[in-house]
């Protein structure tokens, strides 16, 4: 039994939670409330975050530390999530609801964002592909760390050749009703073997794992069931705002395979940024290449020359394999 020592408490450096400017309770259609955060300046262009499964706005806090000096940042928890209380909805149309919510109460008529969403994020961003809010809201996309369907399948985190006996095995382990109990040494290698790379430093390792297990069991296997049955291939083809792919080559929970078929689906896709040794975790893992990559996308089409906004837009950028380190 693996004995329990303390862990360092979250309260400085990239990953403790920043203040945000102002929070509020939004309200999605089935009535469902989520907890949302402003951060950064009112009038500087906005970034829409939309966390994983099992995480929260905390998840985002490296982003929005760095963003928030000239972005309106704007983060949520997901229903069931950190501060969002549970549903009985948990399904990908609950999710696409509850981004256009978000989207129709803290963006003016007409004002576009630049929409990040890291796996179940990114899932929320692909079911509310064809929505009106959206369509209205989104200059641009980032897909972190996401895949579209096949996730039990294609899923590495069983270590055995690929085939029904993976898949189930890997069904029940994700699935698990299980507590995650405290964060203990034991437990720590266990969230840095499934979600992160061999190489992530044990201060981010910790800082995921105090997010993770505070999510509630309930909600963690009620998500879970959705994301085993995801079919989201068609909302991808529906995503026509450019967007870009970002994964990291040691993901066990989406592999690569999900980031490269994205990019093959896509109808607008502007890149492809790939982390060598970064697991799933990627905005914990590598904060700096991918709050880069949000800058970039922000300043070309939420301020830049092919924002809507533009008297001129410039060509789409054609996809790119971009090798950053960690």
């Amino acid at each position: 039994m693996s004995r329990r020592t303390p862990v360092t408490s979250v309260t400085s450096g990239p990953y403790a939670p920043p203040t945000p400017a102002r929070t509020l309770t939004v309200t999605s259609a089935d009535g469902a409330r989520l907890h949302v955060e402003v951060h950064g300046p009112q009038d500087a262009p906005p970034v829409v975050l939309s966390h994983g499964w099992t995480c929260s706005t905390a998840f985002w806090a490296a982003q929005i530390r760095d963003l928030a000096a000239d972005h309106r940042v704007i983060a949520y928890d997901q229903r069931g999530h950190g501060r969002s209380p549970s549903s009985p909805a948990c399904t990908t149309d609950a999710l696409a609801d509850d981004l256009e919510a978000v989207l129709a109460r803290t963006l003016a008529p007409g004002e576009k964002a630049l929409v990040v969403g890291h796996s179940m994020g990114g899932m929320t961003v692909m079911a509310a592909a064809g929505r009106p809010r959206f369509r209205e809201h989104a200059a641009a996309v980032l897909l972190c760390s996401t895949g579209s369907s096949r996730l039990i399948a294609e899923s590495l985190v069983v270590p055995m050749r690929a085939g029904r006996v993976r898949t189930w095995l890997t069904g029940r382990v994700l699935g698990s009703r299980a507590p995650l109990g405290p964060v203990t040494p034991l437990a720590l290698r266990v969230l840095k073997y499934g979600t992160m790379g061999a190489g992530s430093a044990r201060h981010m390792v910790e800082a995921c794992a105090r997010i993770v297990h505070g999510c509630p069991r309930a909600v963690r296997h009620a998500w879970a069931g959705v994301l085993g049955t995801l079919d989201l291939d068609h909302g991808v083809r529906e995503l026509h705002v450019p967007t870009a792919v970002l994964f990291g080559t040691s993901d066990l929970l989406t592999p690569p395979v999900h980031a490269r078929a994205l990019v093959a689906a896509l109808p607008r896709c502007v890149g492809l940024t790939e982390l060598p040794g970064i697991g799933h975790m990627t905005p914990i893992e590598a904060p700096e290449p991918v709050t880069g990559r949000i800058r970039e996308l922000a300043g070309t089409y939420v301020t830049g020359a092919d924002s809507p906004n533009s008297p001129a837009g410039s060509p789409v950028t054609p996809v790119q394999q971009v090798k950053e380190g960690a």
